[in-house]
């Protein structure tokens, strides 16, 4: 597989379909390609959490990180959406680009943590919903299952406005020992925060 630059990264998610009809009542709003390229191409290049790592992109919608990062050479990169008309968009967008490192699972994202899925998951992707509107306090329930299913790393984007309430949530659903390997990765990530 060749190496992708961050442009060349940026180029190919422009291409991928987004939503013709987001629902309001589930946050659906896209990842933008260069948000995208930014955070995958610095977890890819700095951390070295997605080549040959088993990836589980929590939200998925479109798939635009799971497509990013299947790019980027990702072991496997397993999307999970609850919205089947998302998942059609994703399957087209995965054909389109022809990539077989990538599954996607119909589910309800706050029920997904089962015995089964603890810690099955190396590296954690998404952009959840930020429960401003309609589902106050989501993301911080994504966040908690992203911790739960995740090995070694989480990289979330957020509104700069939720910063303190995400560190006391990581704080809280982490041992001390993963706490003091991961902080490095949540902290220095903090540049990618989304505030809209």
């Amino acid at each position: 597989m060749k190496k992708l630059k961050r442009k060349e990264l940026e180029s190919y998610l422009q291409q991928v379909d987004g939503f013709e009809n987001p629902k309001l009542v589930l946050e659906q709003y896209p990842t933008r390609p260069h948000i995208a390229a930014c955070m995958l191409y610095t977890i890819h290049t700095t951390y070295d959490d997605i080549e040959d790592k088993l990836i589980a992109d929590l939200g998925c919608g479109c798939g635009v990180l799971s497509i990013g990062a299947a790019m980027l050479g990702a072991g496997l990169c397993v999307g999970f959406d609850l919205d089947e008309d998302a998942l059609e968009i994703f399957k087209a967008n995965v054909e389109e680009f022809e990539l077989t490192n990538v599954d996607m699972i119909q589910c309800n994202v706050c029920s997904l943590p089962s015995d089964k899925m603890l810690k099955r998951f190396d590296t954690v992707i998404m952009n959840p919903p930020f429960g401003t509107k309609y589902n106050k306090g989501l993301d911080m329930t994504f966040l908690k299952t992203a911790l739960q299913i995740a090995r070694e790393a989480v990289y979330s984007l957020h509104k700069t406005s939720t910063r303190e309430n995400l560190d006391m949530t990581y704080q809280h659903h982490s041992s001390f020992i993963r706490r003091s390997r991961l902080i490095s990765k949540w902290t220095s990530f903090a540049f990618l925060l989304v505030d809209f």
